[in-house]
Order: C-alpha cells, then structure tokens, then sequence
C-alpha cells in the first residue's frame, strides 16, 4: 500500500498546532494575576476613581494580585461594579499580560436636584447620588420634586442637553408647580416661565429668535420675565 506522506504531514502538523495550544492554555491557567488596571470609557470627569473600582474588587473578592487566573470568575466581577451606582457599565477580562483590566461606563448627570435630599438626574432620567470625587457642572433643579414634575424636567433637559446655546447659558429650572416651569440663564436677570412642556422645540426656537434679536438690539437687561407659555409667542415683562 502507497503512502500519502501529505496526509501524514499535515496530521502531524495538526497534532502540534493542538499540543501547542493545549499547552499554552495549560500554562495561561497556571498564570497568576499580574496587576489591575482600570479604564474609563468616555466622559473623563470621574465621579468614581480607579482606586474605588479596586478597593471595591479587593472588598468584594480579597486580594487579586497574584490570584490564580482559574479562581476568578469575570462575569460575578461584572456585576458586583455594575451594582455601584456610579456605574452604567462594565467590563472584566484578564489582558495577554496577565493584568486584570475593568472598562467601566460612567453614568452622566445632566440636572442636580437642590432638595431635602440632593440627587443628580441622569441622561436615562434616573435617580443618581453625588460623588465625593466630582462635581457637575449641569442646571439646578428647585421647587417643587416629585415624580411626575422630575419627568417633566428629564424632557426639558434632554432638549437643553441636545442645544448648544442652551447648553452653555441654562442654569437652573425651578418648579413652581405641574406645567410651570421656569428656567434661569447664565448672563441674564431675567426669568424664563416655560410653562408646560408640550411644543418644547417651538418654544425654545421662538425664545432664541427673541433673545438673539434682543441681544442685537442691546435690551436683554430691560426685561424681567420673558414667557413661552402663550402659543407661537414671546410675551416680556419689562423692568
């Protein structure tokens, strides 16, 4: 009988690739755990630091360093820094390094509530503590909070989020009661009443049509209120 010798190469071959990978895996388990390293995806303003994700791993696991790789259990890990309420995300796996890397997604204020209790809101309109670490720079929230008015406020922050110019001159809304919202800018004195928050894009498009014509004409600083709550117009209380 005729042998293929290129049959019995390529099996040959194949029982190396095999043995090899066989044995690096044996030898990546045996592997001990070589530094943690912390990566924060995104917003760079850290309202939780690398120092917490590791004091929280090492809390919540006991010492990683040098941890067998075969004892961790990166989905457990996963959870255990999603549960901190800082977090919206994260990520653990061991890098070729042996370094065990957490990607963490920070979770992102877009109001802060100045109430009995002092909460942020995030961009998902949830509930989200202060840091110890960072402080945000985002409109502050007054009047009257409960649930309904705080929902309310999450769709006239995402609205002012999404706007540059209300971006960077909207500082604070005050909640006078349901439908009665009032928002204070950067620069000027006077008082915007929003009302409700039915037609935000037409109201805002009419406040910025006023303000840049007001602007223009320099008498920004001669009114005291400025109103939307009227249909397709701007209605102004001189000083």
């Amino acid at each position: 009988m005729q042998i293929n010798w290129n049959y019995v190469k390529l099996f040959s071959l194949m029982l190396v690739i095999v043995g090899l990978y066989a044995f690096s895996s044996h030898r990546s388990e045996e592997k001990n755990v070589d530094g943690m390293n912390v990566e924060f995806v995104g917003d760079q303003n850290l309202y939780i630091t690398q120092s917490t994700v590791n004091k929280l791993l090492i809390q919540k696991f006991g010492g990683l360093e040098n941890m067998p790789k075969e004892k961790l259990v990166l989905n457990t890990m996963e959870k255990a820094l999603q549960a901190n309420k800082m977090v919206k995300s994260a990520q653990v796996y061991l890098t070729v390094d042996g370094k065990l890397k957490s990607k963490i997604v920070q979770r992102k204020p877009i109001g802060r509530v100045e109430a009995d209790t002092k909460f942020y809101v995030d961009d998902e309109g949830k509930r989200m503590p202060l840091s110890t670490s960072h402080s945000a720079r985002v409109p502050i929230i007054t009047g009257k909070i409960t649930g309904e008015t705080l929902e309310d406020v999450y769709e006239i922050l995402k609205y002012i989020n999404g706007d540059e110019f209300l971006r960077k001159n909207v500082i604070g809304i005050h909640i006078e009661d349901i439908d009665k919202y009032q928002l204070k800018f950067r620069m000027e004195n006077f008082v915007v009443n929003l009302g409700s928050i039915e037609n935000l894009e037409e109201k805002f498009n009419n406040f910025k049509a006023f303000y840049a014509k007001a602007d223009k004409d320099d008498t920004l600083a001669k009114y005291t209120i400025v109103s939307l709550e009227f249909n397709n117009q701007v209605v102004c209380t001189k000083i």
